[in-house]
């Protein structure tokens, strides 16, 4: 029975196994943690609409049945390819016949890694958490200043990179500034809260066409983000971020600029691209080793245009289920079809009734690309009681503008230390 290692629950190497489920293979599920996130709705729990429970599911339970699919927490720490073997944190050493790396990507500071320390970025529930605390202590805290200067640091909020993260991250923002939050507080008004997108590039949402990306500009001013268009971050710091030469005095920066694939990927000792994605063969393997193939957002495929396709769930969920069904017409390591990218188009939520909508020759904003959004996101969610939850939250955000997630874990105490006299 040959052994296979998966390495990452998102989702290309969840539907990879859930095509073998049950089948003749052996396999082994690791990751760093016991769920599958649903990361499309991460800034949600960001920003205080959802709970982290019900955009996660355990992956113990999505296989629960499949009596051949092992899982297993931990990080994998180095790829041995020539022994066929992977090394976790804890030393322990796992042997496999294929191995499948889907491992995702991280947030990128383009050469300035001491800039994460003040800018965090959103890929996982611990960063969704560590965000929406930060931003509700920011209020917090500006509820005990009086001084108007000494406030501001506190309502400025300055969200780095124009890509979907970053609209749907500022649009949320400003939405529980000038919505949740209008009546919470007594020294000061919530929404006169500062919100601003920065994007290096002339559009935001740069990948869509230019009339959605100005459509989506329209939309944030709207609801009071300021859009900096063609400026670029230049220093980060304890006290503030520069944008080209000026400076922005802020306690609240989130970084949505940039990804890249995990430092681990180099320990195969194999061909990366500039973002360290490995470089794969149009059936994902990799070129040196034809029994270990890269899915999703760590992976460089190229598509039919010759350029590297998104890293975003539709490409992953489609890798996983074409290498799904190479392995269960055990085609692997032959003349097998190449994987093609079905491009189902591409969406962004905005803020309240408000998203824009690409698919095929069809694009489209307002309302019914914001319906559009929801149905789509709600479909992929897994788990039947966690669709009907959000679903629940989202009327009650859309009805009432209440978001009811907006919990602190830290110690305030320590926090309101920080406070400047």
């Amino acid at each position: 029975m040959a052994k296979i290692i998966v390495v990452g629950c998102g989702f290309a190497g969840l539907n990879f196994a859930k095509a073998l489920k049950n089948s003749e293979y052996q396999i082994t599920m690791i990751d760093k943690f016991n769920h599958h996130l649903f990361q499309p709705l991460l800034y949600q729990v960001a920003t205080a609409s959802i709970s982290p429970g019900e955009i996660a599911y355990p992956v113990r339970e999505v296989f629960a049945g499949a009596k051949n699919i092992t899982t297993l927490m931990g990080e994998v720490t180095e790829f041995r390819p020539q022994n066929k073997r992977v090394v976790l944190a804890n030393g322990e050493t796992l042997d496999y016949d294929y191995l499948v790396i889907a491992i995702g990507a991280r947030h990128s500071y383009f050469g300035h890694k001491e800039w994460e320390t003040y800018a965090p970025g959103l890929k996982n529930i611990s960063d969704a958490l560590r965000i929406r605390d930060q931003v509700l202590i920011s209020f917090e805290k500006a509820e005990r200043v009086a001084d108007p200067e000494k406030i501001k640091p506190f309502l400025t909020f300055v969200i780095i990179g124009g890509g979907p993260t970053g609209v749907e991250m500022s649009g949320a923002i400003s939405e529980i500034a000038k919505t949740s939050l209008i009546k919470n507080f007594r020294h000061f008004d919530p929404a006169k809260a500062r919100i601003i997108l920065v994007e290096a590039l002339p559009n935001i949402l740069p990948v869509y066409p230019e009339k959605l990306s100005l459509r989506a500009k329209k939309d944030l001013e709207e609801l009071g983000v300021e859009v900096w268009n063609n400026r670029k971050v230049t220093k980060i710091d304890e006290r503030g971020v520069y944008v080209d030469d000026e400076f922005i005095e802020t306690e609240n920066i989130i970084w949505a600029a940039g990804n890249e694939a995990p430092q681990v990927l180099s320990t195969l000792k194999v061909e990366q691209d500039k973002a360290r994605r490995i470089i794969v063969q149009p059936d994902l393997s990799i070129k040196e080793h034809p029994h270990i193939y890269v899915l999703g957002d760590c992976a460089c495929c190229l598509g039919k245009d010759g350029k590297p396709l998104p890293g975003i769930a539709p490409t992953a969920i489609q890798q996983g289920q074409y290498l799904g069904r190479i392995f269960k017409s055990h085609r692997q390591n032959s003349h097998s079809l190449p994987f093609k990218y079905f491009d189902k188009g591409m969406m962004a939520t905005i803020g309240k009734s408000k998203a824009v909508v690409v698919t095929g020759k069809l694009q489209f904003g307002g309302f019914m690309a914001w319906l559009a959004w929801s149905f789509i996101h709600i479909v992929y969610l897994i788990g039947f009681k966690n669709r009907i939850v959000v679903m629940l939250r989202w009327a009650s955000i859309f009805f009432t503008g209440e978001r009811g997630v907006r919990l602190i874990y830290r110690e305030i105490d320590k926090v309101l230390k920080n406070i400047r006299s």
